[in-house]
This record gives structure tokens, C-alpha cells and sequence, in this order.
């Protein structure tokens, strides 16, 4: 029975230190990418700017959230720190999230457009693609978190178990 016990509280000590890594792993993640949200529509832009160095990457981000999107109204576009155009998209899902090259080091600027009068909300983000080392702490908090789990079901089996 203390064993059962014993089980339980060590699984319940996992799940809470995988919830308390993933929230630092997702810190850890979007310390670097600048995230901002608006209203768009035809007289309106919503601007997103972020400093990039491309000494420390090659690659940047950008990740755009629409609610009710409707087809043909939204666009976007990334301009680098010359207010040069890189990349640009049609948006026609309510998530869409691409790459794209850092060249130069400065203020790399999304800029989410709409050709509809309506007025839109939307969410956006852009920033430096985050590494592989990064991202594992991510996926140590998920491992965490599923073993605690086991740990707590197999504890009630075989608490189950021992009843009978």
C-alpha cells in the first residue's frame, strides 16, 4: 500500500515539474520573436517589428492568426531593415506560419494588409527561427509529463488490482 503511495506522489511530482518546464520551454521559445495583434481593414494596416541579427541566424518566422477568415481579403509581407519586400503571402487559413532569409542584420517589419472594408481582428509574430536546443526543452517537458501520467495510472491499476 505505501508503495502505491510512494507511486503516486512521485507521478504527481512529474506532471507538476513537466507543466513548469514546458511554460519556461515556451518562454525559453518566444523570447525572441515580438508578437502583436490589431484591427486591419482597407485603411489600415497592422505593423509587427522585431531586430534580427543575422550573425546568430539565417532564418526568420512569421506566424499570422486570423479568426473568420473569409477568402481573398488578407495579405502579407515581410520587409527587411531597407524596407525591402522578401516574402509575401495571400492568407487564406485562420493559422498560416512561414520562413524566411535573414540577409542583413536590423528591423525586419510584418505587415498584415486587407482589400475588405470590414474591420478584422488578427494576431501576428515574427522573429528569429528558434534552434534545435531550444525546442528540446520542449519536448523533455512533454516526456516528463506522459511518465507522470503513466505513473499515475499505473498506480490506480494496481491499486485496482490490490483491492481484489
Amino acid at each position: 500500500m505505501q508503495k502505491i503511495g510512494l507511486m503516486v506522489v512521485v507521478s504527481g511530482a512529474l506532471i507538476v515539474i513537466g507543466l513548469i518546464l514546458l511554460a519556461l520551454g515556451n518562454q525559453v521559445i518566444l523570447d525572441e520573436i515580438n508578437q502583436g495583434n490589431g484591427i486591419v481593414s482597407t485603411n489600415q494596416d497592422v505593423i509587427i517589428s522585431t531586430d534580427i541579427d543575422s550573425q546568430e541566424t539565417s532564418m526568420g518566422i512569421f506566424a499570422i492568426q486570423v479568426m473568420n477568415i473569409e477568402e481573398n481579403i488578407l495579405s502579407v509581407k515581410i520587409l527587411d531593415p531597407l524596407d525591402i519586400e522578401i516574402s509575401s503571402a495571400d492568407i487564406y487559413e485562420e493559422t498560416t506560419e512561414k520562413t524566411f532569409s535573414i540577409l542583413e542584420t536590423g528591423e525586419y517589419k510584418l505587415v498584415i494588409q486587407s482589400t475588405s472594408n470590414e474591420e478584422i481582428h488578427v494576431f501576428g509574430a515574427i522573429g528569429p527561427l528558434p534552434d534545435e536546443n531550444k525546442k528540446s526543452l520542449s519536448y523533455i517537458s512533454i516526456a516528463v509529463l506522459i511518465i507522470g501520467m503513466i505513473g499515475l495510472i499505473s498506480s490506480t491499476i494496481l491499486k485496482i488490482k490490490n483491492r481484489k
